[in-house]
């Protein structure tokens, strides 16, 4: 369709410079202006035609961009959520929400302004050239040697340009990811009193993509200024020479003065596309960096039929894992029916890669693994995955109602089963204060909860789908003052029973719940057992329960 517009605008342009200048040299000879009229009318038709082609054309991009923005989004949203978590962790949650929201907004942009311009570089010039040559050849081969020299002088700017446009957009993302995180722990930093030492580190952040963002105008304005110039020259060049030749009497009027008019529209598609291309390398740059997402592999193996977890059930885990900073995982156990595994370690010792890993949200290196004699080669199995309950450090709340909230796991419980979850986890005096009890927003922009509080939905989202029997749970009281935690672990502790439970703390008071233990350092499971066990051993976990003390060895 584009090409198609194309074609016929370079025909529209034609028509209105052989209009214009029919006219013109008609009345230069001499004659009456009525007789002018049909030549007037191919110029206003063919300017009329041109003109409703490009608003048409404008719609019918808006629509594309839009449709494709959106489509976009979704594959986005859609494998952020396949993926888990780690991909966030990696890129940045400030990144991450850029290219979703931001970043696509300037893809659809990108798209909507870059495809046309491209096309009518490609076709336009060249039918209007065509049209040259059948008039003056001279003037056609002056068009002809000036456009590649334009176009090799527009590339070397527009190097420069994207070279400053991909450090200005690597800093509008270490400034998003820098601003989120400061808003993530504004509390912790006011507390130890460096919340004005850190505010100083977002305002250099800041400055650095304002002069990113200063430098890249510059090289902007410059190239748009030196290839208007050109553009400008070129065309008085042609212009004098026909002047001349006209002075002369080498040329007629008619041509001459239709090459004239057609010498600007010639250079136009390449004018367009060079102002439009500095306004659209962000949203190049946006797409690279979804299709960045977009191109992680997923598993691609077979779907298994696993059974159902149970008291009988047994999972044997050899599995290896790399990540850069040595926050890997090496580990090697095996668990039988309902047990609740203690994951303990410092913080960098692989206890998140570990829970990662056991989500499927990570796919092993190297692994061996045989859950009821069927091998998988990771967790990544749609029936291994919704037998579980994940449990992060901070628990999303959706902008939704509190019932929703609730019923995340379980959208088809009844109100008596959310109200049960709700009073087994202790939730009850918060619905009381909500205006419009189970139906009242929560989340961003609504009604705002505590950390105790959120975790308090997350628990009864456990609770309510009594179907998984498989809880993973990732530090989840990690933030919490202990008045909150204890309370939080009574409520947690019976939700626990009947379950196999992967617990990754780095609070020693939750290892006299657990029935075995996992020791992790440096990404390695380097010690397993009971606590009973891991005492005698006086090894690894002896030295890690003093350091966590604050005991000297």
């Amino acid at each position: 369709m584009l090409a198609g517009s194309a074609v016929l605008q370079a025909i529209f342009i034609i028509g209105q410079a052989y209009g214009l200048s029919r006219s013109i040299t008609n009345l230069w000879n001499g004659e009456v202006i009525r007789n002018q009229f049909i030549w007037l009318g191919l110029f206003f038709v063919s300017y009329a035609l041109r003109h409703l082609m490009t608003f048409l054309r404008e719609q019918v991009l808006e629509d594309f961009a839009y449709e494709q923005a959106r489509d976009l989004r979704s594959q986005l949203l859609t494998k952020i959520f396949r993926l888990g978590p780690h991909v966030v962790q990696k890129h940045g949650t400030g990144s991450v929400v850029t290219t979703a929201l931001d970043g696509i907004n300037q893809v659809e942009e990108y798209l909507h302004l870059i495809l046309p311009k491209i096309l009518n570089m490609m076709i336009i010039p060249w039918i209007l050239l065509v049209m040259i040559f059948f008039l003056d050849w001279q003037s056609g081969i002056v068009l002809l040697i000036v456009f590649p020299l334009i176009i090799i002088f527009m590339i070397i700017l527009g190097y420069a340009a994207q070279s400053k446009a991909d450090k200005q957009y690597k800093v509008f993302q270490l400034l998003s990811n820098h601003f989120i995180d400061s808003l993530r722990g504004i509390d912790t930093l006011k507390f130890f009193g460096i919340s004005k030492q850190y505010s100083r580190s977002i305002f250099t952040t800041s400055e650095r993509f304002r002069e990113a963002t200063m430098s890249t105008l510059k090289v902007a304005i410059l190239s748009t200024f030196a290839l208007d110039f050109f553009t400008t020259l070129s065309v008085a060049v042609v212009a004098v020479l026909l002047g001349l030749r006209l002075i002369n009497q080498e040329i007629f009027l008619f041509p001459a003065l239709t090459v004239l008019i057609l010498a600007p529209e010639y250079f136009l598609p390449i004018r367009d596309f060079s102002s439009d291309y500095h306004a659209t390398l962000d949203g190049k740059n946006a797409m690279d960096d979804v299709n960045k997402i977009l191109d992680i592999p997923e598993n691609q193996e077979e779907i298994l039929s696993l059974p159902r977890w149970d008291k009988e059930s047994q999972l044997n885990v050899a599995l290896h894992y790399d990540y850069e900073n040595n926050l890997g995982a090496e580990v090697d156990f095996s668990v039988k029916g309902f047990q609740k595994i203690g994951i303990i370690g410092m913080s960098g010792s692989g206890k998140s890669t570990l829970i990662n890993l056991l989500s499927g949200f990570l796919r092993p290196d190297k692994s061996q693994i045989v859950f009821e004699d069927v091998k998988m080669n990771a967790f990544d199995q749609p029936n291994w995955q919704e037998q579980l309950i994940y449990i992060p450090q901070n628990p999303y709340v959706f902008q939704r109602s509190m019932r929703e909230n609730i019923a995340f796991y379980h959208p088809d419980a009844t109100d008596a089963e959310v109200l049960q979850a709700i009073e087994v986890t202790g939730l009850t005096e918060l619905l009381a204060e909500l205006p419009a009890g189970l139906d009242t927003k929560l989340g961003e922009g609504e009604r705002a909860l505590s950390g105790g509080q959120a975790q308090r939905i997350a628990l009864a989202r456990a609770f309510l789908n009594q179907e998984r029997k498989i809880l993973l749970f990732d530090e989840p009281t990690a933030h919490l003052d202990i008045e909150t935690e204890v309370e939080i672990k009574a409520r947690m502790l019976p939700l626990m029973e009947n379950h196999l439970v992967f617990f990754a703390t780095h609070r020693l008071h939750w290892l006299a719940e657990m029935d075995y233990i996992l020791v992790m350092d440096e990404g390695k499971l380097v010690e397993q057992g009971t606590i009973e066990e891991l005492k005698q051993k006086n090894g690894t976990f002896v030295k890690l329960s003093q350091a966590l003390r604050g005991e000297k060895a």
